[in-house]
């Protein structure tokens, strides 16, 4: 498989072009620095010159509070830059792997979300990611995944590893729940649904739903610290507030996946300790 990897020095983007290297694909991996994915004449040219036989963006601009700040980049990034890709895909007939995320949900749920689930996000994030995914289009393959973790950029358990040992205590909240999710086990996964050019939507995350409060917990612990030093809050006495809403419910369904016997990503708490393991040892 030919394959074109967009934001390939992000985390995911880090273990995909791994993944398929080693699994023998002839894989052309571009960060920011080499394509800027919100410029359209670029995005073509670079596709056409590659020629491949599917494309993955893993390229966004993630930092959701920057975002609310600055809904025109954020729609540039995450949302036009889809449709961009889109279009070169179909002159270049070549299938598209969006990524996306749990901010297109509302989080008011009282049950994990499904892929059939209707959207309705509440931050400039979640409704330029929902953009994307509306233009990337219906042939197109799209992955949701949530709270994601893994060896290259930063995430949450970087976070904690470092400030647990800058600190005695640790407030963390623990009324927004979610399904953490590792990027050694999401690229394999997400390489499996491109070479089959599975159209559609997939959520994909380990397995496990748990809060903030309680995943701070299980890093702390898995680093041989003591648990206790995590406290809880609730979303209301963060100091400062955050500027974008999170949903409260963010757990996703990974029902699409079973439908197609496709195996489930293993229960988080394995692939923790070995990213733990991995960035302590």
């Amino acid at each position: 498989m030919r394959i074109l990897v967009t934001g390939a020095a992000g985390q995911l983007g880090h273990d995909l072009v791994a993944t398929c290297v080693a699994s023998g694909d002839d894989v052309h991996a571009v960060d920011r620095a080499a394509l800027d994915v919100g410029d359209r004449d670029r995005v073509a040219s670079v596709v056409a010159d590659v020629g491949p036989d599917v494309v993955v963006n893993c390229a966004a601009w993630t930092a959701v509070d920057a975002c609310e700040s600055d809904p025109e980049r954020a729609m540039r990034d995450n949302g036009d830059a889809v449709r961009w890709l889109r279009e070169a895909c179909d002159t270049a007939g070549a299938h598209l792997v969006q990524i996306s995320t749990d901010y297109v949900f509302d989080g008011t749920s009282d049950r994990p979300y499904v892929e059939t689930d209707e959207t309705n996000p509440q931050s400039v994030y979640g409704r330029s990611k929902r953009a994307g995914e509306v233009v990337a289009g219906e042939r197109s393959t799209i992955v949701r995944t949530s709270w994601v973790c893994g060896a290259a950029g930063g995430n949450m358990v970087k976070t904690v590893l470092r400030v647990s040992a800058e600190r005695d205590t640790l407030s963390f909240v623990d009324d927004q729940r979610g399904c953490p999710t590792f990027t050694a086990d999401l690229a394999p996964l997400v390489r499996h649904l491109a070479a089959e050019r599975r159209s559609g939507i997939f959520h994909a995350t380990n397995q496990g739903a748990v809060s903030w409060y309680e995943f701070v917990r299980d890093i702390v612990a898995a680093a041989g610290r003591d648990p206790e030093m995590v406290h809880p809050i609730s979303t209301v006495d963060l100091d400062p507030p955050r500027p974008a809403p999170r949903p409260a419910n963010s757990v996703l369904d990974n029902a699409a996946l079973r439908d197609a016997g496709i195996p489930l990503l293993r229960p988080y708490h394995e692939p923790l300790a070995e990213l733990v393991a991995q960035l302590v040892g």
